[in-house]
């Protein structure tokens, strides 16, 4: 991460590296929308923040400035209103890039508390763990549920894949 010159963005093309969106990047201004999901393409990994950033919910509790609250309302419209991260998870999974990655702590909903590392700071970095009982099959029902209507479910067989293509296929026709 850090300042991406033209150059940079060149090389990744040629050796056709996927880029890096981090959505919490996606608000701050015009020259952000880059981070933004329809700016988007294939050969991108999607996160709604990394282990550098704030948690979702810390973000926008106290991180977020009001140009950004106003940016995200204004793309997500009435869905920024509820859960904030799981607005920015569904985002991100319903994107066209190949690879969405979610921080465990924006699925669990949990605050600053759980940020995992501050860059810069020497202690208290690297010490957030996850409580067991935190993991609940309504939360794999959630996450299974998006994984399969965004195309994420690596759990299909590829017969079963196959089937799902030839159907639509069908109903194309």
């Amino acid at each position: 991460m850090g300042y991406i010159t033209p150059e940079v963005h060149a090389l990744r093309d040629r050796l056709q590296l996927p880029g890096m969106r981090v959505l919490q990047f996606g608000f701050g201004n015009p020259g952000a929308h880059f981070y933004l999901p329809h700016r988007f393409h294939s050969n991108t990994v999607a996160y709604t923040g990394t282990h550098d950033n704030d948690t979702t919910l810390g973000w926008w509790r106290s991180g977020a400035s009001d140009v950004e609250r106003a940016a995200v309302k204004a793309y997500f419209g009435p869905k920024a209103d509820g859960e904030i991260h799981w607005t920015l998870i569904h985002a991100a999974a319903s994107s066209v890039a190949d690879l969405c990655i979610v921080p465990l702590q924006d699925v669990l909903g949990l605050g600053s508390e759980a940020r995992m590392n501050t860059p810069s700071r020497s202690d208290g970095n690297w010490n957030w763990r996850y409580q067991p009982d935190a993991l609940s099959s309504n939360l794999a029902q959630r996450l299974a549920a998006l994984a399969s209507i965004t195309d994420r479910d690596a759990g299909l067989s590829a017969a079963n894949q196959q089937g799902y293509r030839e159907a639509g296929e069908e109903f194309a026709a």
